[in-house]
């Protein structure tokens, strides 16, 4: 997708200067800036963002609703407890980010990277992962619902404690999940992925499979 094509293009404002906490932005774009503090709270409806990096800011609590992202980069950003619905997330670097307790819905990340992301009991439903490389990233007692892997690489994937409904893992690229089996319960894996797992399933029944 590009700028254009977005169903909100012709209303967007280019956005100058600070982001403020609890602010409302409906139809802006953000477009190359660099942006950092504490503006926690605001919501962005309807919303662009281009090029654009924020580092070590706190966004705790915002809203995403109908926003596009392409080419961004967030490092060391407080997202926890934020919600993102029907946004779309593409060739953007997520790195060092707190998202416990979020909630994403209907959302897409395409060429994504995501490293060192903490998503420990966030609620994801009708999320797709698309092209993109999670390493490192923690979802720990979180709940995902209708979530997909296509072409993407899992790489030190925590699921312990998740639950997991209709999740497909059977598209992913790789499954590096330290913790194994656990928090597999509800996905959909491959036949070939289930002989990797195989080992790890064995040894959790605690039997020794020798030849």
């Amino acid at each position: 997708m590009r700028l254009e094509d977005l169903p909100y293009a012709h209303l967007l404002q280019r956005h100058t200067g600070p982001l403020r906490p609890d602010a409302r932005y409906d139809t802006v774009h953000f477009d190359g800036l660099a942006l950092t503090g504490q503006f926690g709270g605001a919501h962005f409806l309807e919303c662009a963002f281009t090029g654009v990096r924020i580092e070590e800011a706190k966004l705790r609590r915002a809203g995403f609703n109908e926003v596009w992202v392409q080419g961004g980069r967030l490092v060391g950003v407080d997202l926890a407890e934020s919600e993102w619905q029907d946004a779309e997330v593409d060739s953007t670097v997520l790195a060092g980010i707190s998202g416990y307790g979020s909630a994403v819905r209907r959302t897409v990340f395409r060429q994504c990277k995501l490293e060192a992301v903490n998503l420990r009991g966030a609620v994801l439903r009708d999320v797709v992962f698309e092209d993109c490389l999670l390493r490192d990233v923690d979802l720990a007692e979180a709940r995902l619902t209708d979530v997909s892997f296509p072409g993407s690489t899992l790489d030190e994937v925590r699921l312990r404690g998740a639950a997991l409904k209709n999740t497909d893992l059977r598209t992913a690229a790789r499954l590096g999940l330290p913790d194994g089996h656990l928090g597999l319960r509800g996905a959909v894996i491959s036949t070939s992925q289930l002989l990797d797992l195989a080992p790890q399933f064995a040894h959790a029944l605690g039997i020794a499979v020798q030849d």
